[in-house]
């Protein structure tokens, strides 16, 4: 257990929670981190039987610490490299393990967030929780595998919707693009991912487990593409454009880009 993330090994199910309520669970360069070590013990330990993510408090997880970012007093191009490599490497081993994933996305999710959502062998979704992108919004590019997960999860021109406009995508909606599985009262999300879970762990782990990997080879290039992603918004992030971006998003208002 750390305090970023928290590691609750019930039974044969392992609740892995997202924990920084106070900043709607961004991720950090220790949030990133901890979550790699966390899907290291998940997948290392045989006790466990199937995985369920979520959050703490009223936030799934809504994408990058922007704020850390810019107040770590280290340029923002290799914090973002560090923070995305710890990241790729967790979403690789939660999809690649043994143990099905089952996202409970508990609150409203976004960026690096929605990433986690995707990467799930399964997700149920509050009613009430919306999930954006939100990465254009602010001078950057996609990373947490969203580039890489969404066009094949929802289509490639859901995807680029997504990517460009920023819009706010429902559970309902979710769930009619084939992003989440279950749409849940929103106090009964965690419940019901646990219950999923339960049934899980009773199956044929091995089994699971390969056919996991089956489906992400089918999938194509993932690391590559990760790296990539990691490449890309580390580098966008010291652009003009992200630093407009960034800057507008901490001064509440709407950033100006060169024309």
């Amino acid at each position: 257990m750390t305090d970023t993330v928290l590691v609750d090994i019930r039974g044969e199910v392992a609740v892995v929670t997202l924990n920084r309520p106070e900043t709607a669970n961004t991720l950090d360069l220790a949030m990133g981190r901890d979550l790699l070590t966390a899907a290291l013990r998940c997948e290392a330990d045989p006790a466990v039987r199937a995985v369920v993510l979520t959050g703490a408090g009223k936030a799934f997880c809504f994408g990058g610490d922007l704020r850390g970012m810019t107040s770590s007093g280290t340029p923002i191009e290799p914090y973002l490299k560090e923070l995305t490599t710890h990241l790729h490497a967790a979403i690789a081993r939660f999809m690649r393990m043994d143990a099905p994933v089952i996202a409970a996305v508990n609150g409203t999710t976004a960026g690096a967030g929605v990433g986690l959502v995707a990467m799930a062998d399964l997700a149920i979704m509050a009613a009430g929780a919306k999930i954006s992108l939100a990465y254009t919004g602010v001078g950057l590019t996609p990373d947490g595998g969203t580039s890489f997960l969404l066009p094949r999860a929802v289509g490639a021109k859901r995807a680029m919707e997504l990517i460009l406009t920023n819009r706010a995508l429902t559970a309902a909606e979710a769930l009619e693009w084939g992003l989440v599985n279950q749409v849940a009262p929103d106090a009964e999300v965690l419940d019901t991912a646990l219950a999923l879970a339960g049934k899980l762990a009773v199956g044929p782990k091995g089994a699971f487990g390969r056919s996991k990997r089956l489906a992400v080879a089918a999938l194509g290039a993932l690391e590559s593409q990760l790296t990539l992603e990691s490449e890309t918004i580390a580098a966008q992030a010291a652009t003009a454009e992200g630093r407009e971006g960034i800057t507008a998003f901490f001064e509440k208002r709407k950033a100006q880009y060169a024309r």
